[in-house]
């Protein structure tokens, strides 16, 4: 009986520690009385993901605190506040809310200029991650980090839960010649790690060197302000934070977790992943697409972890509007064994399978995908038969040698 007892404790334990709400380094920082930034001149790159538990933007938190003296703001897409879409290039000016110049870091100048960094001594970085090596939040980090190495100006992240968890790897690294601004580093896909984590390895790993490899390491001063209570197996619902969308199309963590498993194969432009309609990123669909027949060739691919229903719909945005669509939609039914990344593969697989005559290739948008996939070896080997085994082994042989090298960075267990 004591023993039983003992059980239910250890259990009931184990559930308020996954449960127990995670503290933001912001937050932290707060508590700590902003002590990494007193006496210092403050820059922050942020973005209406940078918000405390209540809500409050890290922006305000800094401005209105009087050990600190935020003097700058630097825009990455999508804008400080959130006001500019995707794509479109962010202007410098000043923050209407508290005058602040803003500077852009999404227009003419990716990285930041010796004249935007004058009068800064340390730059904090306080943005939401989705844990995909194409989303740009990650690669302005690392051009911030560039610039301020060049410049002796230390940089502080305030780190945040990588919404896909501490454990998921999955995809080969980026190889010479594909690095981009949405392939900055040679890291996976999908790369298991917080931005302080991946800060730090990008640091000391020669990998924030240039994207034509010509440049010297360029090492900054770089600091972390680790989060209270995150630990690897947490998913971001179990953190208890609110989900502020980084970006228009990812306005729930559902979005940020089909976003690996769907962006790809929206480079391929012939379905529609659910981007203009109310999921984006977490279906496969077209006009001319028997939903029924697509569901039944997905399950016989018995693939682990993932399930499907078939879905119709009309986008209300973007170039199906209007149009009705056939399809599925997809969902994790156990995340850590679904091959994530892989699934787009089996929906054109499954779609070439049933429509040969809707092959996507020829393309014309190559250089995008090979950029996103970080090679040409994806398009090149998948474009023979569309058959996920020709690209599975080249896929995955980076991994394990990944994440043992990860592990010298881990902030959290």
């Amino acid at each position: 009986m004591r023993k039983a007892i003992a059980t239910i404790i250890t259990m009931i334990i184990g559930l308020s520690a996954i449960n127990a709400q995670v503290v933001p380094g912001i937050e932290v920082l707060r508590e700590n009385g902003f002590e990494e930034l007193q006496g210092k001149r403050v820059g922050l790159v942020t973005n209406p993901s940078g918000v405390d538990r209540q809500l409050k933007s890290t922006i305000d938190i800094l401005f209105e605190a009087p050990e600190v003296n935020l003097v700058a703001l630097f825009g990455p897409e999508h804008g400080v506040r959130g006001d500019v879409y995707a794509g479109e290039k962010i202007t410098s000016g000043n923050d209407p809310r508290t005058g602040l110049p803003v500077y852009s870091l999404y227009g003419d100048t990716r990285e930041p200029t010796p004249e935007m960094l004058n009068g800064i001594d340390v730059m904090v970085y306080d943005i939401q991650d989705v844990g995909t090596r194409c989303y740009t939040f990650i690669s302005t980090l690392g051009l911030v980090m560039r610039a301020c190495a060049k410049a002796d100006i230390e940089v502080l992240v305030l780190d945040r839960p990588n919404p896909l968890g501490g454990y998921k790897i999955e995809g080969c690294l980026v190889e010479d010649g594909y690095h981009s601004f949405v392939s900055e580093f040679k890291i996976p896909f999908v790369y298991g790690l917080t931005v302080g984590e991946l800060a730090g390895l990008i640091n000391e790993e020669g990998l924030n060197c240039g994207q034509k490899g010509d440049l010297p390491n360029l090492k900054c001063r770089l600091g972390v302000v680790p989060m209270r209570g995150w630990r690897r197996c947490m998913k971001f619902a179990d953190t208890g934070l609110p989900w502020i969308l980084p970006s228009p199309n990812i306005p729930s963590v559902q979005s940020a977790l089909c976003y690996a498993a769907s962006g790809i194969a929206g480079e391929f432009g012939h379905l529609n992943t659910g981007v203009g309609y109310t999921i984006p990123f977490e279906t496969f669909a077209a006009e001319w697409i028997d939903a029924d027949a697509l569901l039944d060739k997905l399950n016989s691919y018995c693939i682990p972890g993932t399930a499907f229903r078939t879905i119709h719909y009309k986008p209300i945005a973007g170039s199906k509007q209007g149009k009705l669509l056939h399809g599925v939609q997809f969902f994790f039914t156990d995340y850590e064994k679904a091959p994530v990344t892989l699934i787009q593969f089996y929906v054109m697989q499954a779609v070439n399978e049933l429509y040969p005559d809707h092959n996507p290739y020829p393309m014309k948008k190559t250089r995008m995908l090979d950029i996103i996939s970080g090679t040409d070896y994806v398009r090149t080997a998948f474009g023979k038969r569309l058959k996920v085994e020709d690209i599975l082994d080249y896929w995955t042989k980076d991994v394990d040698n990944f994440r043992e090298l990860s592990k010298n960075y881990y902030l959290y267990r």
